[in-house]
């Protein structure tokens, strides 16, 4: 399954990285936040390869590739927040400095931290200190919430914005706060109970192999033309089954007259 998993997910995450590239050379922007959580994809990618031959280090570059990861959807959860709530400070805020600074934070954090827990210092207790520094893994939950619900209620105030781009914003949140829910927090969850049960084992590595592919998915998201085409199919659908309801309808009304005349 591990094999099967980086099979498939390793040339998809090479060709969305490829599209990216090529996106941001037609000038269309550059979406930096997703470009390095590609990036800590395929250093998980590589720690469970090393995994295979080496067991700590590769599950030291799995760790740092996660944080990184988890890291990266916080990025992500906070621009689209302060695109509407404070869309003014964050166009003047919005420069290469800034993305080099807060890139290079995560990086940094996603680094040291687990390169703390395996220090050759006799009195660290590894196990103890492994869960102290998961547990940071737990505070994005709150702040991802914090994001929707904040973006929702900034939303509907900012009458500037289409509802086009309202509709897109809110599910990158949505999505982001999901797969955040439903693929980290049971790896977290596995490796601060630390223990091997079989079910929580297999849930973990099941989404341990599928968060890779979960990120795919938030550059699809922010790809405008997908979203809009995916959500006006939506839309037209839900109009025809209303047509469909109302002609229903107005044929129940009009035949009793028809029958009496």
């Amino acid at each position: 399954m591990d094999w099967i998993s980086m099979g498939f997910g390793l040339p998809l995450t090479l060709i969305v990285m490829v599209a990216i590239f090529r996106q941001v050379k037609k000038d269309q922007g550059v979406p930096v936040y997703i470009i390095n959580l590609l990036f800590s994809d395929l250093i998980q990618f590589c720690g469970r390869i090393i995994y295979s031959c080496m067991i700590e280090i590769g599950f030291t570059i799995m760790f740092i590739g996660l944080m990184a990861s988890v890291g990266f959807m916080v990025c992500i959860s906070l621009e689209r927040y302060l695109i509407i709530a404070k869309p003014l400070w964050y166009r003047f805020r919005r420069n290469i400095k800034t993305y080099v600074v807060i890139c290079g934070i995560v990086w940094t954090i996603s680094l040291i931290i687990p390169i703390l827990v395996y220090l050759p210092i006799e009195t660290t207790d590894t196990p103890i200190l492994l869960t102290i520094l998961t547990s940071v893994l737990l505070l994005p939950f709150p702040f991802f919430i914090f994001c929707l619900v904040g973006t929702i209620k900034a939303l509907s105030g900012a009458l500037s914005v289409p509802a086009e781009e309202k509709r897109r914003i809110v599910a990158i949140q949505i999505v982001v706060m999901l797969i955040y829910s439903m693929l980290f927090l049971p790896i977290i969850s596995y490796i601060l109970l630390q223990k091997m049960d079989i079910i929580i084992y297999l849930l973990f590595l099941v989404c341990l192999y599928l968060s890779p592919f979960a990120d795919t998915t938030l550059y699809v998201l922010t790809r405008k033309s997908f979203l809009d085409k995916f959500l006006a199919s939506l839309c037209s659908c839900k109009a025809s089954d209303n047509q469909e309801m109302s002609s229903k309808d107005t044929e129940s009304t009009t035949a009793p007259h028809t029958e009496t005349v």
